[in-house]
């Protein structure tokens, strides 16, 4: 991409083998005490938990606004996979996981949001049917697995087609390409032939996307905590998933995409332009899709 895309004491996290249980210590897979404070103290006291989900991702997203921009971070340990957040550093696939995840915490007591809570919910959120095996490939690792199976487990709603979306060649390939870039796949090159028998299976399935023509045409359909991933084609006329944002609305009813920025531009998380003026900066952006987060 881009921008490079259980109520527990610790993050457990299961073997290869399946029979033990590893551990990432709390400081690996949990990062920005503070930061995660501050949200706290200020969902308190403007009362996030009364918005409907989507306003609540929003607000949970703008308030993580001016945070620096971090490649790669997900990639924490050479072999095992888990739950983890960093506030202290975003790439456009953390900054909206976060951001959701928060919200989602915020629909329990106050005396469950923790840390501890807050992995739970990017444990459902970010792997395959909503589970960590520890093992790398039950992480969802592109945007279109994701959407396809939150929209399968009902956590989102996949609005591309109702809008208009039209299918598109699809092929999803940018991690056997780039995989040196990986931690995991550079230090577990067994990993290279699941992985590319996850992503022929990814790119089996129709991609849908609006294309940029029309984004402003179904703007006004759109609301402040949609997912929304941004399309490009490639010179050999297939589509893949490139970068992701969340919709925000502002005072003045004007739609704008707010996602984390990579550091050739603002290096930060922002509030930027509307969806459609944002896809013609930038040649090859195709289209986008649509994820409505449901609960």
């Amino acid at each position: 991409m881009r921008c490079w895309k259980i109520l527990i004491p610790l993050v457990l996290i299961c073997s290869a083998a399946a029979a033990m249980e590893s551990r990432l210590p709390f400081s690996t897979v949990f990062r920005g005490q503070d930061q995660f404070n501050r949200l706290v103290a200020k969902a308190k006291s403007e009362n996030w938990p009364a918005l409907p989900i989507g306003e609540r991702t929003a607000a949970v997203g703008q308030a993580l606004v001016g945070t620096r921009y971090k490649h790669f971070t997900l990639e924490i340990d050479n072999r095992i996979e888990s739950p983890s957040v960093n506030f202290q550093g975003m790439d456009c696939w953390t900054f909206f996981e976060i951001a959701l995840s928060f919200a989602r915490m915020l629909n329990e007591p106050e005396s469950n949001w923790t840390p501890e809570r807050l992995l739970h919910y990017i444990e459902i959120d970010r792997y395959r049917s909503g589970e960590c095996t520890g093992e790398y490939l039950s992480r969802l690792h592109y945007l279109e697995d994701w959407l396809y199976d939150n929209d399968r487990r009902g956590l989102v709603e996949d609005l591309t087609r109702s809008l208009g979306g039209r299918s598109v060649p699809h092929s999803a390939r940018e991690m056997s390409v780039g995989w040196r870039h990986y931690r995991y796949l550079a230090a577990n090159r067994s990993l290279l032939g699941p992985l590319a028998r996850m992503e022929a299976n990814v790119s089996s399935r129709p991609l849908y996307e609006i294309p940029k023509n029309r984004v402003a045409g179904i703007e006004p359909k759109l609301r402040s905590g949609d997912v929304i991933g941004i399309i490009s084609r490639d010179r050999n006329g297939l589509y893949s998933t490139a970068h992701v944002g969340l919709a925000l609305r502002t005072n003045d009813g004007v739609l704008h995409f707010m996602h984390a920025s990579s550091p050739g531009n603002s290096g930060r998380v922002i509030v930027d332009a509307q969806p459609s003026k944002y896809l013609y900066r930038y040649r090859t952006d195709s289209g986008i899709l649509v994820a409505r987060p449901l609960r």
